[in-house]
């Protein structure tokens, strides 16, 4: 858990007043509903995003303290420059939130583009690279931090047609995996993430492309990014102790009540 500031659950409110929070995607999506849920709960919040005009309006409509800037999670350096600005902005990193990621191309394997294909590898997999070199070594001094990657069932789960994306979310399980081998015994909680579908731009992407499954999925059983964003919040304390290097499941109705979505 986070050191400096206090992290509490209050029922089913988590409380995470004083605490400093990076969040990658944040434009839209799960990453903007989860930078208004943290800053709900008293954190201070970076929000990060490849463009700077909705996460500027977002942090402007938080209020609060909150800030936006420009980061290609692909980028080393512009990821290390964003986890720098938070520092610098409000004193420490506690809570690091990967969630930029593509879902494209989607499509049979024999007609997928390699470079299109490789920039799916790029964003989902070595941004969450990006993002733990970045940020694991300042928690690691302070001695506490959590890291939490949106994860996707695809990491476990091919699918058809998805190959650039299951591939890349498997990558990234592992690294989370991977991350609490290392760090876990630094003070540190790393872990994933899996929303199940979830009602946003990816979703529409995937609907419109008539690709696999999903695709096919009525837009009714896709949940509201609130929900996810929710989760991560939950993920943030103690009670998810249990899942560090893993992913949680937000299909498992265990795990919704536990959030406190049921």
């Amino acid at each position: 858990m986070a050191g400096k500031g206090s992290l509490m659950p209050e029922g089913k409110e988590m409380k995470l007043t004083g605490q400093s929070v990076l969040i990658t995607g944040a434009s839209r999506g799960i990453g903007a509903a989860a930078a208004r849920a943290f800053a709900k709960a008293g954190a201070k919040v970076m929000l990060a995003a490849r463009s700077t005009a909705e996460i500027e309006r977002i942090a402007a409509e938080i209020g609060g303290g909150a800030r936006a800037i420009a980061c290609d999670v692909a980028d080393f350096a512009q990821v290390k420059a964003a986890v720098d600005a938070t520092v610098a902005a409000f004193g420490r990193l506690d809570v690091f939130i990967g969630n930029a990621g593509v879902i494209g191309p989607l499509g049979p394997l024999e007609e997928a583009d390699p470079e299109a294909w490789g920039q799916v590898i790029d964003i989902n997999l070595k941004g969450v690279f990006n993002g733990m070199k970045a940020a694991a070594p300042v928690m690691a001094k302070q001695g506490s931090g959590t890291i939490i990657t949106v994860s996707s069932g695809a990491a476990h789960n091919a699918v058809d047609g998805w190959s650039a994306y299951c591939a890349s979310k498997a990558g990234a399980y592992m690294l989370t995996r991977c991350g609490h081998v290392e760090y876990g015994a630094k003070g540190l909680r790393i872990l994933g993430l899996s929303p199940g579908t979830v009602a946003t731009d990816m979703q529409r992407t995937i609907k419109d492309s008539g690709v696999s499954h999903v695709a096919r999925l009525d837009w009714s059983v896709h949940i509201p990014p609130e929900w996810p964003a929710e989760a991560l919040l939950w993920m943030c304390g103690p009670d998810a102790d249990e899942f560090l290097g893993k992913d949680v499941s937000l299909r498992e109705e265990g795990i919704r009540k536990r959030v406190g979505l049921l």
